[in-house]
C-alpha cells in the first residue's frame, strides 16, 4: 500500500510517498515546503501529488497542535485542518491526522539501532511505558503505553504545561516572562524559542550587551541557530550560559514527563536541536538535571536515554500509522 505521510510544523511541512509493509518503508517520493508560505495544508498536498507518479489512497500526517475527533488547529500556524475535509478535497479513501509526537513516537518502531545515540544505558523494563520529548520550534512530548503486543503511542500537551523555577536564576527568568507572556509554558523555555528566550533574559540580567557581529548572525537567519553556533565556538559567554541553562531546564522537564509516565522503558529526545548540539548533551548537565529527582533518583537512573538521530521519524511515523490502521480495516 501507497500512503502520503506528512511533517507538518510550524516552519517547515515534509511530505512523502511511502510503500508501507508494517513497520518497513521505502520512501519513493519526499518534497519539503516552508509552512508559513502557504494558506492551508490542502494547498501544499495539491502542489506536491500534482508532480508525482504515484497514486496514494491513504494520507496520514502529523501535525504540531491538539488533534481532537479529526480536526486540528495547528498550533504555529493559522490553519483548521480537518481530516474528512481533506480527503474529500484530494480524493484519498481515508486520512489520519496525528499530534507529531504521537507520530514521532509511531516512528520508532521503524528505526535501527544506528538511528540512536544512547546518553544513559539504563536498566529498561521492555514491558514498561516509554516517553518522547522533541524541544523544536515548539515543545513535544508523548507517551507510548505496553498494550501486551507492542507499545502503542499517545499524545499528550505536555510541553504547554506551566514553567516551573527552581534556583534563584530560574525563578528570575520566570518573572521575566511572565512580563511578556500571560502563560509561561515550559515551551517558553524549552524550544527554539526558548533558548532566545534564555538568551534574552541572561542579556538583560547580567546587563550585557549583544555584540555586533552576533546580532548580524541573529539578524539574517535563526537566532536560535546563531546562539547554538557561537555557544559551541566559544565566542560568546551569555551564549554559553544560554545554552548551559538550556540543556539543565531540558534534563529537568525530560525527567518530570517520565516520572509522570513511569517510562521504564525509556526515553526518547526527539527534535532538531538536541542532535546539532550533542556535545552540549553529552557532557553531563543533562543526565544530572534529569536524574535530580530526590529520593526517585535511583528509579531515574533506571530509564535508559536516547537522542534520535534519523531525522526522517517524524515522516515514518504517520505512514506506520497508517499501516497499523488498514491492516486493522481488514483492507488488502
Amino acid at each position: 500500500m501507497k500512503v502520503l505521510a506528512g511533517d507538518i510544523g510550524g516552519t517547515k511541512t515534509s511530505l512523502a510517498i511511502f510503500e508501507v509493509i508494517g513497520t518497513q518503508l521505502d520512501m519513493l517520493a519526499l518534497e519539503k515546503f516552508p509552512s508559513q508560505q502557504y494558506d492551508s495544508l490542502d494547498e501544499i498536498i495539491r502542489l506536491f501529488v500534482e508532480t508525482q507518479d504515484y497514486k496514494c489512497d491513504w494520507g496520514s500526517f502529523g501535525i504540531a497542535g491538539p488533534v481532537r475527533n479529526g480536526r486540528v488547529e495547528t498550533t504555529n500556524l493559522p490553519w483548521l485542518i480537518d481530516a474528512e475535509k481533506l480527503a474529500d478535497d484530494i480524493g484519498f479513501r481515508k486520512v489520519w491526522l496525528l499530534n507529531d509526537l504521537e507520530a514521532n513516537a509511531w516512528g520508532i518502531s521503524a528505526l535501527e539501532e544506528k538511528d540512536f545515540f544512547v546518553l544513559s544505558r539504563g536498566k529498561p523494563d521492555p514491558l514498561g511505558n516509554a516517553s518522547i520529548i522533541s524541544a523544536g520550534t515548539g515543545l513535544g512530548q508523548a507517551g507510548l503505553y505496553w498494550d501486551g503486543m507492542q507499545h502503542r503511542p499517545f499524545a499528550t500537551e505536555g510541553g504547554h504545561s506551566n514553567f516551573a523555577p527552581h534556583s534563584n536564576l530560574e525563578i528570575a527568568l520566570l518573572q521575566y516572562l511572565k512580563q511578556r507572556h500571560p502563560h509561561v509554558s515550559w515551551e517558553r523555555v524549552v524550544s527554539g524559542m526558548g533558548v532566545v528566550n534564555i538568551y534574552d533574559f541572561l542579556s538583560e540580567f547580567r546587563n550585557l550587551e549583544t555584540p555586533t557581529w552576533l546580532a548580524e548572525e541573529m539578524k539574517e537567519g535563526d537566532k536560535a541557530a546563531a546562539i547554538s553556533k557561537a555557544a559551541q565556538e566559544g565566542k560568546c559567554p551569555v551564549c554559553a550560559e544560554t545554552f548551559e541553562l538550556f540543556v539543565h531546564l531540558y534534563g529537568v522537564e525530560a525527567g518530570n514527563q517520565a516520572l509522570k509516565i513511569m517510562s521504564t522503558a525509556g526515553i526518547y529526545l526527539g527534535g532538531g536541536i538536541v542532535p546539532k548540539n550533542l556535545e552540549l548533551f553529552r557532557e553531563g548537565t543533562f543526565l544530572r538535571s534529569f536524574w535530580s529527582k530526590g529520593r526517585m533518583e535511583p528509579l531515574m537512573r533506571d530509564i535508559p536515554v536516547k537522542v534520535i538521530l534519523n531525522d526522517s521519524t517524524a515522516l515514518y511515523g504517520p505512514a506506520v500509522f497508517a499501516g497499523y490502521e488498514v491492516k486493522k480495516m481488514g483492507v488488502r
